[in-house]
């Protein structure tokens, strides 16, 4: 069994997912192929691999390969972690160019300008990807965690023709940070919740103790008591939906922020500080992280390093479906009929069971129609940037900025064509001919 892992680079995520892999016996013994087209970071998450591997005991052989395809041969899960044009030039430009027309973002990956621009330089890498997986291993199963999740995903399971699932990391933990903001640490194990929606914006449908008893009128009352107020100080954004719209949301709040037309606005500045919203947060944290890799890279090349299993979903995929044991998460995939009033096709995020025949995703039904339309406001970017990557048309690409709910509550239609085109130049040595 093989698994191949794209963007290896990225030594932490890398650490956290083969890790988990490595430290499940169950799976006997496999191969772990490593690319990225970073070298001495390639080659640090080869040595940390090899630590963690002989400290526990592994199964896996580890190799760092220089050509895509060779580590593609054969494989039966390709993990994909990639970041096109990286923090610095691409990250930067996302934010900085929109800063410039006064539009103001916080994480920038999924929608908004920064999701539609990353999307854009990153598809065109996904289709290179493809093109080898269908010579490599064309019945490998393609593992997503890149953002944006729900635009990459659907791409490549409307066009690329490739078996793929896309995981996230913020529905594992909805639940616990939720819980535990408002003193109810005591559910976190034994409460029973549904979860559905869109990658991001998915909405915890039910919350139940142990015995069936609706959790949500006491998670309401605890948040306006105005008690736990320090304790949510880090998720005040979410809250407010709750409130507003019924129910709690799977993402953070600094994503939910500019997720909607809401909360960041010129004319209301004050919002800023009184939902506590990090502007400016994703170069924030790679500024920090980029800082500390020094010190943080000593510890992962440490040949007694430690590995505590992870949240993520990767290694139970792979236990399950090589000995058939099922299991159920959370995944993105194209929405057949499985939220009912959400339009048909759209990547949406459900329960899905998996065992060795795949990934299943469930039936939902229909979502509380309130959450359905807040969903749609941003389908509506995520297929508007997915017709637009495919066909490589910048009308197309003007068209999803107009409809984004926090661009489009800033700006005028004209300053956004404007920035457009701005953000094409900038990132034109990234980007395909776009018409």
């Amino acid at each position: 069994m093989k698994i191949t892992f794209l963007g290896a680079g990225s030594t932490i995520f890398a650490k956290n997912v083969l890790g988990d892999c490595i430290l499940t016996p169950e799976i006997g013994e496999f191969e772990i192929a490593l690319f990225d087209i970073d070298l001495e970071r390639l080659k640090d998450s080869r040595l940390m691999l090899e630590n963690i591997n002989k400290k526990y005991n592994g199964k896996a052989k580890i190799v760092a390969y220089k050509d895509r395809l060779e580590s593609l041969m054969g494989a039966n899960f390709v993990i994909n972690a990639v970041q096109v044009g990286g923090y610095e030039p691409c990250t930067v430009i996302d934010f900085e160019i929109p800063k410039k027309y006064g539009l103001k973002q916080t994480i920038a990956d999924t929608i908004g300008i920064g999701g539609i621009f990353r999307a854009l330089r990153t598809i065109p890498v996904l289709e290179e990807f493809a093109h080898d997986m269908h010579k490599a291993c064309p019945d490998a199963l393609f593992i997503n965690y890149t953002n944006p999740m729900a635009i990459l995903t659907g791409y490549m399971l409307r066009y690329l023709d490739i078996n793929a699932v896309g995981l996230c990391h913020s529905v594992q933990v909805c639940v616990e940070g939720l819980l535990g903001s408002l003193g109810m640490e005591e559910y976190i194990e034994k409460s029973i919740s549904k979860i559905a929606g869109i990658n991001h914006q998915a909405w915890l449908l039910e919350i139940k103790d142990q015995y069936g008893n609706d959790l949500y009128p006491e998670i309401k009352r605890r948040s306006l008591s105005g008690k736990y107020l320090d304790k949510m100080q880090w998720d005040l954004v979410r809250h407010d939906i709750m409130h507003r719209f019924g129910y709690y949301n799977t993402e953070s709040s600094e994503h939910t922020a500019e997720y909607s037309p809401y909360y960041i606005k010129s004319k209301y500045p004050e919002l800023i500080e009184r939902f506590n919203i990090p502007l400016d947060e994703y170069p924030r944290r790679c500024v920090l992280q980029i800082e500390g890799w020094k010190e943080m890279r000593e510890k992962l090349m440490d040949s007694d390093i430690e590995h505590i299993p992870s949240h993520e979903y990767a290694a139970k995929i792979v236990k399950s479906m090589t000995l058939n044991t099922p299991y159920q998460l959370h995944g993105n995939v194209l929405n057949t009929g499985l939220i009912t009033n959400l339009p048909y096709n759209a990547c949406v995020e459900v329960p899905c069971l998996v065992d060795n025949a795949g990934i299943h995703p469930c039936y939902v039904g229909d979502l509380p129609e309130q959450l359905a339309a807040l969903n749609r406001t941003n389908i509506n970017v995520q297929n508007m940037t997915i017709q637009a990557a495919k066909e490589r048309k910048k009308d197309l690409v003007y068209m999803a900025a107009y409809l984004d709910p926090h661009t489009a509550a800033e700006l005028s239609l004209d300053d956004i064509k404007s920035m457009c085109d701005d953000l094409f130049e900038a990132h034109k040595d990234w980007l395909p001919e776009y018409k």
